[in-house]
């Protein structure tokens, strides 16, 4: 992945957490790990400020909004799971 209009930096990170993002999310690098970690920390805080602000719809226009004939439940009985598996690496 290209990484444009970034910078290099020395950090202090907790070595056992960053192996466990590693597995858990399939990273092959300690970059690609911390580069996924700091993604979903901003999309989760976008989503927080989204809901916070709301959509700038009244509460009629929401439920018009909104699919009557959507089904959460069934929609995850038909997704496929997802599973990380852990990619090896060389240890330095």
């Amino acid at each position: 992945m290209p990484y444009i209009g970034c910078m290099k930096m020395t950090m202090r990170i907790d070595d056992a957490l960053l192996e466990r993002v590693m597995a858990a999310t399939g990273a092959n690098s300690k970059t690609a790990a911390i580069d996924l970690a700091l993604r979903e920390m901003d999309r989760r805080a976008r989503l927080v400020k989204l809901c916070h602000e709301g959509l700038g719809l009244s509460a009629d226009e929401l439920k018009d909004a909104i699919d009557t004939s959507y089904d959460l439940d069934e929609m995850r009985r038909r997704e496929t799971p997802v599973t990380y598996a852990r990619k090896s690496r060389s240890r330095r």
